[in-house]
């Protein structure tokens, strides 16, 4: 097993289309990483410039501490899962899996020996003598890991593999895929555009977001799937990270009679900024007299008879027997506008969601009494996007 290292890595094509810029990304020995953005954000070049399909613009990418920046993708020890599977239709199971030790001349009795140890671990050993024609999906994913797997390479690189199975079985192979690599220890480097699924998998987790010019970098924010959802670093990843996605609303401060007034433009919302908030994000008594972007998780709003903050009327309610969700307006004015120069405006909804105790479903047209937990409210730069601390 080895570390895998970005190092200043940047991607530009013939077109001159920019995939990759600056992005600079150290996964440790045995430590699984989970790429995750929207389309278009460099997370599958990524990966595929680790594996060699990709020849480096700038940078370089570094294995156990050595350079392979120049290396072909057969002088890299890794392997890689992709989406689709690409396993070998007429072969079976077990020629799929044995397939790379073949070329690597291993004797028989040793690649029959990896490929049954395998095989046992994924649950594969009656499925042997079949062809991936005659698999199910998630059976054909096993086997494309255990082709990866058997070789014991220094890293796994992962394109999306999950992506194709049902929702009920990506739950259940996400897991076992977890366990497999903690049991093996292997560096693993997952790309995914679910969001869900980076967060439950990875040890950390690399947000990425689409450039338009080189001078700019991918990579947002990594850290822990709880650092990411509790402390984004900007609003990109605010309105990325967390299912159902942050409410975010524009918001201008002000000083009155030693106080931090917070003020909602364009809704009848006004509050008090709590002591404990100021102290812990000095940077908002820096911005009075200033809109600021204003983040509530849909889980920060509960039930409150007594003194509510705001009484929506309600225009859409899920009941998803663990939670509810509520779907509310504020007012047309009190989101961050759709403007092309605002730097925010792409990662904020038209609606506000509150995700609300099963018991309580109000119905369309009720208005429901709403308090916010201050404590857990999130504040970003109106100019840049980028978290005031």
């Amino acid at each position: 097993m080895a570390s895998l290292t970005f190092d200043g890595v940047g991607k530009t094509y013939f077109d001159g289309t920019i995939a990759v810029a600056n992005a600079s990304l150290a996964v440790a020995d045995g430590e699984f990483v989970v790429l995750v953005g929207p389309s278009g954000c460099g997370k599958s070049t990524l990966l595929r410039l680790a594996a060699g399909l990709e020849e480096l613009t700038t940078g370089s990418v570094l294995l156990g501490g050595v350079d392979v920046s120049r290396s072909g993708p057969r002088q890299r020890d890794v392997a890689m899962v992709f989406q689709n599977y690409a396993l070998y239709p007429h072969m079976t199971v077990f020629q799929n899996m044995a397939f790379g030790l073949q070329q690597r001349h291993m004797p028989k009795p040793e690649i029959a020996r990896q490929v049954g140890e395998v095989a046992r671990t994924l649950g594969l050993a009656h499925y042997l003598d079949r062809k991936p024609g005659a698999l199910s999906g998630g059976q054909r994913q096993r086997v494309a890991m255990g082709r990866a797997i058997v070789r014991r390479p220094a890293a796994f690189l992962m394109d999306e593999p999950l992506s194709n199975l049902d929702a009920k079985l990506r739950v259940q192979m996400r897991a076992e895929l977890k366990l497999l690599t903690t049991r093996l220890g292997v560096t693993t480097l997952y790309v995914t555009h679910d969001q869900v699924e980076a967060m439950t998998m990875g040890d950390r987790v690399a947000v990425l977001k689409p450039v338009g010019s080189a001078s700019e970098c991918n990579l947002q924010q990594v850290d822990t799937p709880q650092t990411l959802y509790s402390r984004p670093a900007n609003l990109f990843v605010a309105g990325f990270v967390g299912s159902p996605a942050m409410n975010l609303l524009r918001v201008r401060l002000s000083v009155e009679g030693g106080e931090l007034v917070a003020e909602c433009v364009g809704a009848e919302l006004r509050f008090m900024v709590p002591a404990e908030v100021r102290a812990e994000r000095p940077g908002l008594v820096r911005c009075a007299d200033h809109e600021v972007i204003m983040g509530i998780r849909p889980e920060a709003f509960r039930v409150a008879e007594d003194a509510p903050l705001l009484t929506p009327e309600v225009l859409v309610a899920e009941a998803l027997g663990s939670d509810t969700f509520v779907f509310f307006d504020l007012g047309p004015t009190a989101l961050i506008g759709p403007e092309a120069e605002d730097p925010v405006a792409s990662v904020v909804a038209p609606r506000l969601t509150a995700r609300l105790a099963p018991d309580r479903t109000p119905r369309h047209g009720d208005r429901i009494p709403l308090a916010v937990d201050l404590a857990q409210v999130h504040w970003f730069a109106a100019d840049t996007g980028v978290a005031i601390r």
